[in-house]
């Protein structure tokens, strides 16, 4: 664009480089150890019911009651939530890098702590686990807005929505390591530590040494955050931030001339206009004008969608034992039983969650955000409602076309709405409020992902295919819901992050939809 500045110009159209594979690498690792810590607990909760709730009376295995349960995958999910405000806010104000590297701090201590517990009852350690995961979802949650947010002011226009998508694409991949590590380090555990199954044996079916099992696989989750973090420090701030925020575009060029492998010619002259442009706050009328269908768009759309995506991600080993994926629990001991749920997590992962994400990064810049967000919404809306009504059937009689329907669902959520949720706001918003908007529709999703843990959860538990039915069909539901609200969110491809937020004076993709009549100025009442 003529009018846009020289180095704005330079990132938008430079060739992708080694640089741009490194930030999406330090940038994802972020996203690999969310995954990994947020997905784990699945495969050691069942572990902690039977070492910390075992009731003979009852002649059954030990389970975490439902609120317990709730309260251990759910509190991370809240740390999240307030994560992605605070961090999200504190990003737009202090800039992306300074925050960039306490949020990474926070998750290896926090995971370390994780595993740790003070005292051995089952109330001090439940307690100790959900006071250090609360801890690492607040870090997890700052991941969110700055790695998006960070990602997209870096990429050039053609390829941005590939490498957003690519950084978040490693969320698939923790996720398949957390079903791979618990699988792993359960089978060796298993190999030294032999059990009669329950019904054999209630009491020495759960192994004593199932107690180290459970920290070790989340402890090692701090693993992967303490790697980046020397190479995460080294980033230089996004050229777009210094030259837009911190008004200095000299210093802008210096930085991305070094990393980047482009020439940059420093002007100053431009940042005035640009600095008039975009000098509204996020509760002003005007980001409301110009923005504000877009943040309801993406604060909805990410909600409905998590409601959907968690529910399946954490209800996964309740659904298992009907797709005949693992043993009922009476038929193997504790760390058999982690094996499986780890094993069949861990397939369903690989063979429907993993590929899902990579078909996003692949196909985002052909097909478009909005198209692929339409179709994942429909097709998981389709697919959660043949499971719903046909449950019954599929689940005794074909348990094949069960599992296959499931992974889709999986597919379609990463090759769909997962993936782009993501991407759209950081996109859509202008410099100044970008890392906000984002961690707001993130906390959205979050809010979103409490409900599945908190709500359509507490349907799965028992097992019961009544209540299986009735949690697919409500999930089936939001999905249509979430592909009606997508109509609210408007293409970015293939175009600069100024001339989609309205930053270089130019009207952004609201005013041009919503005002075709309309001069900018004293349209506000209209266009809202």
């Amino acid at each position: 664009m003529s009018n846009n500045l020289a180095v704005l110009h330079a990132l938008d159209t430079a060739k992708t480089q080694w640089y741009h594979v490194t930030a999406i690498v330090i940038a994802g690792m972020g996203f690999f150890t969310d995954a990994y810590d947020l997905f784990c607990i699945s495969t050691v909760s069942k572990l902690l019911g039977r070492l910390y709730y075992y009731n003979p009376s009852t002649g059954k295995p030990g389970k975490l009651p439902t609120q317990v349960n709730n309260s251990v995958i759910g509190v991370a999910l809240v740390g999240t939530l307030t994560g992605q405000l605070f961090f999200g806010w504190l990003g737009d104000k202090l800039g992306r890098k300074k925050v960039y590297g306490i949020t990474l701090i926070l998750m290896v201590i926090c995971a370390i702590c994780s595993g740790l517990s003070f005292g051995s009852s089952a109330g001090s350690v439940i307690g100790t686990l959900c006071f250090f995961r609360f801890w690492l979802g607040f870090g997890i949650g700052g991941d969110y807005p700055l790695s998006a947010t960070i990602m997209s002011e870096y990429a050039n226009k053609k390829t941005r929505g590939a490498f957003i998508a690519a950084v978040f694409a490693m969320q698939g991949v923790g996720i398949v390591f957390a079903g791979l590590v618990s699988m792993t380090l359960s089978s060796i555990f298993l190999s030294k530590y032999s059990a009669k199954s329950f019904k054999e044996d209630q009491v020495f079916s759960t192994q004593p040494e199932a107690d180290y099992l459970w920290r070790i696989v989340l402890m090692l989750g701090a693993l992967p955050a303490l790697l980046t973090y020397y190479w995460r420090m080294k980033m230089p701030e996004t050229g777009r931030y210094t030259a837009l925020i911190e008004g200095n575009a000299k210093q802008a060029a210096i930085d991305m001339g070094r990393v980047l492998d482009i020439e940059i010619q420093a002007d100053g002259d431009k940042l005035s206009q640009f600095k008039a442009s975009n000098d509204y706050s996020l509760l002003s009328k005007e980001f409301f004008r110009r923005h504000g269908m877009h943040l309801i768009g993406t604060t909805t759309t990410w909600f409905l969608l998590d409601i959907a995506f968690y529910s399946q991600n954490l209800t996964q080993k309740d659904i298992f034992p009907a797709m005949g994926l693992t043993n009922k629990a009476e038929a193997v001991n504790a760390l058999r039983e982690m094996f499986e749920t780890s094993r069949a997590m861990f397939i369903v992962a690989l063979l429907g969650t993993f590929p899902g994400y990579w078909f996003t990064v692949f196909f985002i810049e052909k097909i478009g955000r909005f198209r692929i967000q339409l179709i994942g919404f429909f097709m998981m809306s389709v697919f959660m409602l043949i499971l719903s009504i046909k449950y019954t059937y599929l689940r005794s009689d074909n348990k094949y076309l069960f599992a296959t329907l499931y992974a889709l669902t999986f597919f379609f959520a990463n090759f769909g709405p997962n993936s782009t949720t993501f991407v759209l706001p950081a996109e859509l918003f202008p410099t100044r409020l970008r890392s906000t908007c984002h961690a707001i529709s993130a906390a959205s999703g979050k809010a979103g992902a409490m409900v599945g843990a908190f709500f359509v959860q507490s349907y799965t538990l028992d097992g019961n295919p009544k209540k299986i039915q009735k949690a697919l069909m409500f999930l089936a539901l939001t999905n249509m819901l979430g592909f009606c609200f997508t109509f609210l969110v408007t293409e970015t491809k293939g175009r600069s992050l100024e001339e989609i937020s309205g930053e270089d004076g130019g009207q952004n993709e609201t005013q041009m939809t919503s005002e075709p009549q309309m001069t900018r100025q004293g349209s506000h009442r209209e266009t809202i």
